[in-house]
């Protein structure tokens, strides 16, 4: 899809560009956002080109099951000073990526995977978190 463009996603996410093209764009979002753009910043420090790619073998694994992520992101995203204010943009901010790039069944599951993970570590940093 053409940036800026009107233009309705016709392609599903179905490649390691397609992965790319999602965490690059969702990532230059995080970084114009007021709200996430600090926290981001400072816990990366610079190094945006380990971590983009490091989240592309993330969502590369979960969409696609490459298995090239190793990890456990709960722990690293546990001493971060964030709240259900970050956990709501990042969550807004990645499914309007998805739905601006692409449409089908893995997109689908993509917002669905990225629900999960945002209550997930709501739920983890904050047990009284519930829906209730």
């Amino acid at each position: 899809m053409i940036k800026g463009s009107d233009h309705t996603p016709d392609r599903d996410i179905q490649t390691e560009d397609d992965i790319s093209d999602l965490v690059n764009s969702f990532y230059e979002k995080v970084r114009r956002d007021d709200l996430l753009a600090p926290v981001f910043e400072a816990t990366i420090k610079g190094d945006w080109d380990q971590h983009l790619q490091r989240m592309c073998d993330f969502w590369s694994t979960l969409l696609l099951y490459s298995q090239k992520y190793r990890g456990d992101p709960m722990t690293k995203h546990m001493a971060l000073n964030i709240g259900r204010e970050h956990f709501s943009r990042w969550l807004q901010l990645f499914t309007r990526t998805v739905d601006d790039l692409f449409k089908g069944e893995n997109a689908k599951e993509a917002k669905k995977r990225a629900g999960y993970i945002a209550k997930l570590m709501q739920l983890t940093k904050n047990p009284a978190i519930s829906d209730a």
